[in-house]
C-alpha cells in the first residue's frame, strides 16, 4: 500500500526547485540537485512529480496562483481603469522586489515551450477580470488599438525595467515604480483616458 503524500515535502521540492532554476537555470538543473537541497531522495521527488516537466508545470502554476493572490486579491473593481491597471503594476513590483528568485524563475518559465497550454491556461484564470478590462479598454477606444496580449507583453517588459532600476544601489531612492508606470499609461492610453471617470 502506497504511503500517504506529504504536502510538506511537496511544498519542499516546489521551494527547493525555485532556489535551483534560479541559480543554475530550468533545463540545466538536474532532479538530483532539487531533491537533494529538498532534503528528499531523487525517488521521492520522482513520487511527487512522475517527471522534470510534470514538477516545471506545477511550480509555474503555483507561482501564478501566489502572483494572482498577491494582485487581484485587493483589485479595485470600482475603480478607473487607470486606477485598476496601476494597482496591478504597484502589487507587482512589490511581489516581485519582495521575492525575487521566484520573480527570476517565473521569466524563464514564461518563455518556455515546455509549459503545456493547459498549464498556461490555468495560470491566466486567476487574472480573467484583468483581462476583461483590457478588452473592454480596447474595444472602446479607450486603449491603442493592439492586441490585449501585445499590451500585456508591453506590461511585463516595463515592469521588469522598472524592477532592474529599483534593485540598483540607491534605486529605491527614486519613484522609478510611479515613473514606469507613466511611461506603460501613456503607450497604451488614447488622450480620452485623460479624463476618465470611474
Amino acid at each position: 500500500m502506497a504511503r500517504p503524500r506529504s504536502e510538506d515535502k511537496r511544498n519542499a521540492i516546489l521551494d527547493a526547485a525555485i532556489g535551483e532554476f534560479a541559480a543554475r537555470g530550468v533545463w540545466s538543473t538536474p532532479t538530483s540537485a532539487i531533491s537533494r537541497t529538498a532534503g528528499v531522495a531523487e525517488g521521492t521527488l520522482f513520487t511527487y512529480f512522475a517527471t522534470k516537466d510534470v514538477l516545471v508545470n506545477a511550480l509555474y502554476r503555483t507561482l501564478k496562483v501566489e502572483l494572482a493572490d498577491a494582485l487581484m486579491s485587493t483589485y479595485p473593481t470600482q475603480a478607473t481603469s487607470r486606477e485598476k491597471f496601476e494597482h496591478v503594476w504597484m502589487q507587482y513590483l512589490r511581489w516581485a522586489m519582495a521575492n525575487p528568485l521566484k520573480c527570476k524563475v517565473m521569466g524563464q518559465l514564461r518563455v518556455s515551450d515546455r509549459i503545456t497550454p493547459e498549464t498556461r491556461e490555468a495560470g491566466s484564470a486567476p487574472f480573467a477580470e484583468l483581462l476583461r478590462e483590457g478588452e473592454a479598454c480596447v474595444r472602446r477606444k479607450l486603449f491603442v488599438d493592439q492586441p490585449v496580449q501585445f499590451i500585456g507583453a508591453m506590461f511585463n517588459g516595463l515592469a521588469e525595467a522598472t524592477m532592474a532600476a529599483l534593485a540598483e544601489p540607491g534605486g529605491s531612492g527614486t519613484d522609478y515604480a510611479a515613473a514606469g508606470f507613466d511611461v506603460f499609461w501613456r503607450g497604451i492610453a488614447r488622450p480620452a483616458m485623460k479624463k476618465e471617470t470611474p
